[in-house]
């Protein structure tokens, strides 16, 4: 007999209705199940499969290995090593005090703070907390040995970056925070490059959450470069820095920089600053140690401005190399201003007025240009802009607008006033005239090896591209190249044979230099201060055909009673300056001769 059947043929009662009644509800509600059944067989047994492999599939991101940085000549200058960091659910550590002090012993860390770690992440339903991450291989060791609850820890690999040249390039290579994010130098600026492109990988989990199965697919692994190479050349890095501490032990300076260029293409060779610090131990670094000097600081560049505006006055036709200028014997009136050089000259010729570094002689030479050319200038070298390297913090110094500008500038700009620099807008400037007139964009980028890459990414070179290749550099012509060779080869020359910078001069090579010695303003105010200065020499060599220019800027010298640019920058300048030089084999000045006698 069938249920309703039954339900028909049951005897009447009182209350057979309610009977009735509870029959047909539990009639109902057993068709709603069955119907409902139906449809989940029918109509989502895929959609609640799929959901059921989602639950048990996870995709994890895989981050690449971030590439390594080496020099020029492939010399390693960052690494990334593999440490296993430690990661609790704190939902499943249900375990006694004593675990947690035996737990810190071992890992080194504050018992209270742990326990109070754990407890706030349980209020909160946290399932992920890091305990330690890069841990030693014996913190390893003793972590395996705890008898933890099932689920509630585990081991993730993350990237360690070392830098095995300690403090060496420090402000250029910058370092990784502990989330593997570039902070600073070439690590940030390079980033793009050096972390490549993270890959996609899938876990299956079983009903306790334990990983039991990890699929790999070539098309999803990550993506990376194996080498960013720089234009640094370590041994030249090396001189520089040596020579920066002993500028640091005699002078006692605020700050110094060092800056090695190679003029003709623009790379820099090596680019170093005090205070420092080591990328390894960025812990209790001073403030001021983070700043790279060589284009974070500004300053007034002084005289090593001054072979700018002579060869700009030349280009322009307004003097001629051979012409002779009356100095005044060290006085000269311009409006109500009254200038004055440090001896009583007379009558100077346009290279003396450099060698002899006239501060009249150049005030005339800037009255012959006009504040509208003088302007020109400072632009068509570069000043008032960035040179556009590849590193984070360039400062792009000052220059004020030319409607600025007034009767003062004309003396003041040729002098190396009313205008602040930075170090390497300097260094590139310089190069301009060592190369024969061309503004060209200083590079610490050299090239890039590793795979080749889809043409979606954001990468572009190829396994294929040699360590030392090129990238794009802008070349703006400043002077005309007979302009700018006769400034180096004959002025510049000289002031390092019989000017303020012969504390510079190599037997075996003909170098040029510039020096500089330019008062700060006075923190007091009233004008500029008779006790703070900034020292800088550029030098560079050999003069027929420049390999190597080099720039010292000492800022604020403490020790010693003489604070002047050939004194104080000279003679580090002229060390790092030699021994690039023999470092590059680059013949002197002698060997030149002789092969020219042999042909």
């Amino acid at each position: 007999m069938c249920f309703p059947c039954a339900i028909n043929s049951m005897p009447t009662q009182p209350h057979a209705w309610r009977t009735k009644l509870i029959a047909g509800l539990m009639v109902s509600l057993w068709l709603i199940v069955a119907g409902r059944l139906v449809h989940i067989q029918q109509f989502q047994n895929r959609e609640l499969s799929a959901s059921a492999a989602r639950q048990r599939e996870i995709e994890v991101e895989v981050p690449a290995r971030p590439a390594d940085i080496v020099d020029r000549h492939g010399k390693l200058l960052a690494s990334t090593i593999v440490m296993s960091s430690l990661f609790v659910d704190p939902t499943r550590l249900d375990v006694d005090t004593e675990f947690f002090i035996e737990l810190a012993a071992a890992l080194n860390l504050d018992t209270d703070l742990l326990v109070e770690t754990i407890a706030n992440a349980r209020q909160r339903n946290r399932r992920f907390v890091w305990l330690k991450r890069r841990l030693s291989a014996d913190e390893v060791d003793a972590v395996e040995q705890f008898e933890w609850p099932p689920g509630s820890h585990g081991f993730r690999d993350e990237f360690l970056r070392r830098y095995p040249q300690g403090h060496l390039a420090a402000h250029v290579l910058g370092l990784r925070d502990i989330d593997g994010r570039g902070r600073g130098g070439v690590e940030q600026s390079l980033d793009y490059l050096i972390v490549g492109q993270p890959g996609r990988r899938r876990l299956v989990r079983d009903a306790m959450g334990r990983i039991v199965e990890v699929s790999f697919d070539p098309e999803s692994e990550p993506q990376r470069f194996d080498e960013v190479s720089l234009t640094i050349d370590l041994a030249v890095q090396m001189f520089a820095e040596q020579e920066l501490d002993s500028i640091v032990e005699k002078w006692s300076p605020r700050s110094a920089s060092v800056i090695v260029m190679d003029p003709r293409v623009g790379d820099i060779l090596a680019m170093a600053s005090r205070p420092t610090y080591s990328p390894d131990d960025p812990s209790d670094v001073p403030a001021d140690a983070w700043k790279n000097q060589a284009i974070s600081i500004v300053y007034e560049p002084g005289s090593t401005l001054k072979p700018f505006i002579v060869a700009w006055a030349l280009e322009q036709g307004v003097i001629s190399r051979d012409e002779m200028f009356h100095c005044e014997n060290g006085m000269y009136r311009m409006g109500r201003r009254e200038l004055h050089d440090h001896h009583r000259y007379g009558k100077l010729s346009v290279t003396d007025i450099l060698v002899k570094s006239s501060n009249i002689g150049m005030a005339k030479i800037g009255e012959r240009l006009g504040n509208a050319e003088l302007y020109r200038a400072t632009i068509a070298f570069g000043f008032g802009n960035r040179t556009g390297i590849d590193l984070p913090g360039e400062l792009p110094g000052l220059l004020r607008p030319l409607d600025k500008w007034n009767s003062y500038s004309t003396g003041s700009i040729p002098m190396g006033q009313e205008l602040a620099v930075t170090p390497l807008q300097l260094m590139t400037a310089h190069a301009a005239l060592a190369n024969g007139g061309r503004l060209i964009t200083p590079r610490i980028l050299s090239g890039v090896h590793g795979h080749r890459h889809d043409s979606e990414s954001a990468f572009v070179a190829s396994t294929d591209e040699p360590r030392n290749s090129v990238p794009t550099t802008i070349v703006t012509p400043t002077v005309q190249t007979d302009i700018a060779k006769w400034i180096v080869e004959v002025p510049m020359t000289e002031v390092v044979k019989r000017g303020t910078g012969t504390k510079a001069q190599l037997d075996s090579y003909a170098v040029f230099g510039k020096t500089g010695t330019a008062q700060k303003m006075d923190p007091n105010g009233g004008g500029y201060s008779d006790t703070l200065h900034t020292a800088s020499f550029i030098c560079g060599a050999p003069a027929h055909d420049p390999r190597v220019l080099v720039l010292v800027v000492v800022d604020e010298p403490q020790s010693g009673r003489t604070h002047y640019g050939g004194v104080i920058a000279a003679p580090p300048a002229r060390q790092i300056l030699h021994r690039t030089l023999l470092h590059l084999g680059v013949s002197s000045d002698a060997e030149i001769r002789t092969a020219d006698k042999r042909r």
